[in-house]
């Protein structure tokens, strides 16, 4: 039978996040044992609190398992009859270990108030039906009045192996360790729920198929330390299949569920998810400006955000944050401490680095630091960025890696005298170079001279002749103004074996605005020679270009 079992792997799934990745839970199929009263040694009395009106039900006592706030349930209500899931799972057999709880279990929680909890609300009644000497302990709710009792036979080993909770409320020495019955208060909104997680604990199974349903039974399993529960609950709503509206109620949690690690591939998945929905937010503005703080925020964290350049990504921060908290103090704090750390700072333009020095939006000394870290990056050397774009790759603070911008970063140093003159670097991977064929065009981020703004192309277009297809580069000025000027140019690119800049190409031309100007054919090679790998014109697969900009005349 055990050889059937293991044949299924969705089963095998199943079980190994029921059982924990490590396949050590104590964990087997008792469910013919749950409310059996010949397999049990207490009984459990659940009374169910109803919330009088007077009750806030923000208060954390009137909080129940689903104490989702208003706009919470209606999305809860929006995905219910969106995400269903047939399930055909069977527990693997495992060993039940009487003497201690599963430890696996509680390594996914983290809820340190269990206990204390326990202590401050348990409160000893007394039954007229039952013995004098015997005593029951409740766990209590305050400002509830009961609407109904239900009571269940349990099995402390059972409940105590798969719970620390009730490990401890069975073994540490407190009355109810001493004690046949124990009764636990519980709000209305709660029943369904642990009624389901306490038949899991038997049989490692559930009823439920719905996510709302699925989300209350996580949210009790996280009350009640049963990781197991928790780990299961988290893969059955990993396979539902993904909407914004699940993916943020997922994010939306109570931190207490999102800390703990049973939760956390689910988490990652439904920010992965909005990642990949808005990659471009140019096509989904209004849907994303109604994002709340957790959805813009697994936005922002990705690196394949196709946007124009990082200084984008800080307008749309600005005009997001300005939305949605009008206050300015709410404002400085959202930012500061939530989203200042998705914004890649040392990918910014010099010129929008000192708007950022003088937005009110931020505070002063915090905008401050962001703007010298960044650009003591910009002033450092290549190798030394990349280890420190390296160091970060694996964690969640990635500002020294350069997203997929629509438009390259560019590296510009400025002359005042003897004339107003920029070196302008841009640098290309080798396979976005590739992918420009056969008539592709990448071009770099604006910069700026004599108050203008200009920019680089490469494009794969055929030479002179229509002869093949090879690599142009072109400089060209922003329509801006009437103004015209006269600019000498330079084009160079650093080549093997010296890997020095080697001049390519000079010309001078009177530019206005939304003209262009550069060379077909920059190496005088077919694009086949340029792409070879063994070009002298890769360096460790990037492209290093270079064009000097120097105005001879203004008018």
């Amino acid at each position: 039978m055990k050889n059937q079992l293991n044949s299924d792997p969705t089963m095998d799934m199943g079980s190994r996040f029921r059982h924990g990745a490590s396949g050590s839970g104590s964990d087997g199929d008792f469910g013919f044992a749950f409310n059996d009263s010949n397999f049990s040694d207490r009984l459990l009395r659940i009374e169910i609190m109803g919330v009088p009106s007077e009750c806030h039900p923000d208060g954390e006592d009137c909080t129940g398992i689903s104490g989702w706030d208003h706009h919470r349930k209606r999305r809860r209500e929006d995905i219910k009859k969106e995400i269903v899931l047939d399930l055909s799972l069977c527990p693997e057999e495992q060993i039940l270990n009487d003497n201690q709880p599963d430890m696996d279990d509680g390594a996914g929680c983290e809820n340190q108030d269990a206990e204390a909890e326990a202590v401050a609300m348990a409160e000893e009644i007394h039954s007229g039906d039952e013995d004098e000497n015997r005593n029951e302990s409740s766990w209590s709710m305050d400002c509830s009045t009961v609407l109904r009792v239900k009571t269940l036979h349990i099995s402390s080993p059972i409940l105590a192996a798969k719970s620390p909770f009730f490990y401890k409320l069975f073994s540490n020495g407190m009355r109810e360790s001493e004690q046949r019955h124990v009764t636990l208060r519980i709000n209305a909104s709660e029943e369904d729920a642990l009624l389901e997680l306490l038949n899991f604990m038997y049989s490692n199974t559930l009823s439920v198929t719905t996510a709302p349903a699925l989300l209350d039974v996580l949210m009790a399993a996280d009350k009640f330390e049963v990781a197991s529960c928790m780990r299961y609950c988290s893969w059955l709503l990993h396979n539902l299949p993904m909407t914004p509206e699940s993916a943020l109620l997922y994010l939306d949690l109570p931190s207490s569920v999102l800390m703990g690690e049973a939760v956390q591939p689910l988490t990652d998945a439904a920010k992965q998810y909005l990642a990949a929905r808005y990659k471009d937010v140019t096509k989904f503005q209004e849907e994303v400006m109604a994002l709340p703080l957790a959805g813009i925020q697994a936005i922002l964290a990705s690196d394949d955000l196709q946007i124009a350049s990082e200084d984008a990504v800080y307008d749309f921060v600005l005009k997001w944050a300005r939305a949605q908290y009008p206050k300015l103090e709410d404002r400085r704090e959202v930012l500061g401490s939530h989203l200042a750390q998705y914004i890649r700072f040392p990918y910014m333009t010099c010129r929008k680095l000192k708007k950022v020095l003088t937005c009110n939006d931020f505070d002063q000394d915090i905008a401050s630091k962001l703007v010298l870290e960044a650009l003591f990056y910009k002033a450092d050397t290549p190798y030394r960025q990349r280890s420190l774009a390296a160091e970060e790759s694996a964690t969640s603070n990635r500002r020294f890696v350069e997203r997929a911008y629509k438009y390259r970063p560019v590296k510009v140093v400025e002359f005042e005298l003897p004339h107003q003159q920029c070196v302008v670097y841009l640098d290309l991977k080798r396979e976005e170079c590739v992918n420009l064929f056969p008539s592709g065009r990448v071009y770099s981020q604006a910069f700026h001279l004599g108050g203008q703004g200009f920019f680089l192309s490469a494009h794969c277009n055929m030479d002179q002749q229509s002869s093949f297809h090879c690599l142009g580069l072109f400089l060209g000025m922003q329509e801006k103004g009437s103004a015209s000027f006269a600019v000498d140019y330079e084009f160079a690119a650093r080549l093997k074996p010296t890997e020095e800049f080697v001049c390519k190409y000079k010309g001078n031309y009177t530019f206005t605005g939304g003209k262009a100007v550069g060379y077909r054919n920059l190496f005088a090679v077919p694009w086949t020679s340029f792409v070879a790998e063994d070009s002298i014109y890769f360096i460790n697969g990037i492209l290093h270009l270079r064009a000097e900009l120097t105005i001879r005349l203004c008018s």
